[in-house]
């Protein structure tokens, strides 16, 4: 067995051996692991023993090494580290695996023998923790088809095998026009521009081969662009092709992608007995309804259109003044808005940006990490996927915790977004094994790495993604972890960012790039006074988004999604300043996966969650209470999907929470 990707590992924490794998390894291994899978999951369902938890559901939690190491590492590079050949495996490896897993749940010898557990399981004497291990094992099976017979079983498969290509297609699209479009720049173009802007500018310009400075679709290289530019013109022409990523014509072009993934969704959620994909969807959310998601989304929505009409007004009028006489732009919304903070909050992000090197902000996240849980991070020197990854251990009273691996900078082999994922999750069952977690970012490059004040919310937020991994104490891999409600996985990672915006973390960690000066108060206080500054803007292109994706689901599937995209925004009045934070032709988050299918909503039903959860701690002994910190752990970052979220945060904090707090947070309460 000479491929790295099915051998023992012996490697420091079983990381994998990145040095060894090549990519003519991954085809290889991805059809011995599916073999060998293949025989485990025979022997489960042709087991002549009467069926039990232990040699049914135990025996499926039981996880089969190969496979696991060769998904482990191909995901992980596809998505972070792509070249030709990994996309070309990716669109192979795409339907092939969703057969194989389609395949498990079709069983029905296996089905046959999950259902058998099922109806003993008041006699098995179950824990709590199997018993939900059970149910949700049983529904995954009911839910992914397994009941179904006949021409109704064979189409499932066939739909499930077609989405698996077509979101593998839409992922690479999107990639393909990201990496391929730039704008080169003068050095007249570069005037008014900040020192990281044009630094950032440049090492794009390097990365594309040009003797100058560029401007990609990089977010953390078009945003400054078009905060900071005062050429209208190119800001135009820069927003135009941030906003038609993946509606370009041609091959890349995703919108007849979308339109089939919808219709696809559609059948099969009535294969399963459902009227709509939304109803099928949400039913395991906490969210349940179409309905319930509606109504907090049009709670938010209207007084956040509101004050986003209200700013338009300023911002126009600020035009006026520059003697431009058209309308507000949504390419320029950002400048406008960035002149406008500066002038009233005297807040100027080039200012700022050098408070908030990288390496700090990586060091104030641990920080509060230690405070609140005791967690101790060490450096590891070990091989990883490529040159700018860093690694290291994780440990609490001496003990091993996890591996933590950062992924920080932008590149054009890297997917766009930021993302965590565990290469391998935390579980007791059948061995003891804790997690690799990985936190995957877009930043620009520097000497030193600054951040925007948004970057740095992002890196926040995807470590408490990863807290939820490395913090996770359950017996059974399939709730480990984010393994939990699409509406509730986003609770940490959004409760995490507030500890950014705490005082004392800004005070020490917040020192400038250059003079290692602490952030002086008067811009501390700028910087939180200006929280909630532009929240009109944000609000809305959020919420814009996440009604047209459950419009999409919500009932019969659009001909012509950019048709129904355009009807719902219109039905709610969008700001004409303003476009959806994700139009659809790269709306990932919907068409790359089923993830955040009819589920985009979940940001912000999280999100009245962390508010609440927040206001918590500050009720208590204020943000590092000790008390409160270890009932979060305790009942949520440790619990994975072991209990239902509700009951989990009511756990927590006592009850469920409203809408107030968000509203307050954001600063669309009324006055």
């Amino acid at each position: 067995m000479t491929n790295p990707l099915l051998k023992n590992w012996d490697t420091p924490f079983g990381i994998a051996p990145f040095a060894e794998i090549s990519d003519t390894d991954f085809a290889p291994a991805l059809e011995a692991a599916l073999e060998a899978h293949n025989a485990q999951i025979e022997a489960i369902a042709s087991d002549t023993a009467p069926a039990s938890f232990a040699n049914v559901v135990e025996a499926l939690e039981t996880p089969c090494q190969p496979l696991e190491q060769v998904l482990s590492v191909f995901f992980s590079v596809a998505g972070a580290d792509s070249n030709p050949k990994r996309e070309e495996l990716q669109r192979e490896f795409s339907p092939k695996l969703a057969a194989h897993f389609s395949a498990i749940t079709a069983n029905k010898a296996l089905f046959a023998r999950v259902e058998a557990v099922w109806q003993q399981r008041e006699d098995l004497g179950l824990t709590d923790e199997q018993a939900r291990v059970l149910m949700l094992t049983r529904r995954g099976f009911v839910r992914g088809g397994a009941a179904l017979e006949g021409d109704a079983d064979a189409r499932m498969q066939d739909i499930k095998s077609r989405l698996a290509t077509l979101g593998t297609n839409f992922t690479q699209n999107l990639l393909a026009d990201e990496r391929t479009w730039f704008m080169e720049l003068s050095e007249e173009d570069l005037e008014g521009l900040p020192g990281f802007a044009v630094d950032a500018a440049r090492a794009a310009g390097k990365e594309k081969g040009k003797d100058g400075p560029v401007v990609t679709l990089s977010r953390s290289i078009i945003t400054p662009f078009l905060q900071f530019s005062p050429r209208r013109d190119l800001r135009e022409i820069a927003f135009n092709a941030w906003a038609a990523r993946g509606a370009n014509g041609g091959e890349t072009d995703n919108r007849e992608i979308a339109a089939e993934i919808l219709t696809l969704r559609e059948e099969r959620a009535k294969l399963l007995g459902y009227e709509t994909f939304a109803d099928y969807k949400l039913e395991t959310e906490m969210a349940k309804t179409p309905e319930a998601v509606k109504g907090l989304l049009m709670d938010v929505w209207s007084p956040a259109k509101a004050r986003a009409e209200e700013d338009a007004k300023v911002l126009t009028q600020m035009m006026r003044e520059d003697g431009i006489n058209g309308d507000l732009e949504p390419w320029d919304w950002r400048y406008y808005a960035e002149r406008r903070r500066k002038a009233e909050h005297d807040l100027d992000e080039a200012e700022l940006k050098p408070y908030l090197q990288l390496d700090r902000m990586i060091e104030a996240s641990f920080a509060c990490a230690n405070r609140l849980f005791g967690l101790e991070f060490a450096p590891l020197d070990v091989p990883l996927y490529h040159a700018d990854c860093r690694a290291w251990e994780v440990t609490r009273n001496g003990k091993h915790v996890a591996v933590f691996i950062g992924d920080y900078f932008a590149r054009g082999s890297k997917r766009s977004g930021a993302w965590c994922s565990a290469m391998r999750a935390q579980a007791k069952f059948p061995d003891v094994q804790a997690p690799v977690v990985i936190n995957v970012c877009n930043f620009a490059k520097g000497d030193p790495a600054l951040l925007s004040w948004d970057d740095a919310r992002t890196l926040f937020h995807e470590f408490g993604h990863a807290l939820h991994q490395m913090l996770s104490d359950v017996t059974y891999d399939s709730i480990s972890g984010t393994s939990v409600a699409r509406d509730f996985v986003e609770l940490p990672s959004q409760l995490y960012e507030h500890w950014l915006e705490v005082p004392e973390v800004l005070a020490e960690f917040a020192t400038h790039a250059e003079t290692g000066a602490a952030m002086p108060e008067a811009m501390l206080k700028k910087v939180l006074g200006a929280a909630t500054f532009d929240m009109g803007f944000q609000t809305v292109e959020y919420v814009a988004s996440a009604l047209v994706d459950l419009a999409f689901h919500d009932g019969a599937a659009p001909a012509d999604p950019m048709a129904k995209q355009a009807e719902v925004l219109a039905e709610i009045g969008m700001p004409r300043a303003i476009i959806m934070r994700h139009a659809t032709p790269h709306f990932a988050h919907v068409f790359a996966g089923d993830g955040y299918s009819s589920g985009y909503y979940s940001y912000m039903w999280s999100e009245v969650m962390d508010a609440d959860a927040f206001a918590a701690f500050e009720e208590a002994g204020g943000a590092f209470d000790p008390e409160r910190a270890k009932a979060l752990e305790e009942n949520i970052l440790s619990t994975g999907g072991s209990k239902d979220p509700a009951e989990l945060y009511t756990a927590f904090r006592g009850r469920l929470p409203g809408v107030e707090a968000l509203l307050k947070g954001r600063g669309l309460a009324a006055e």
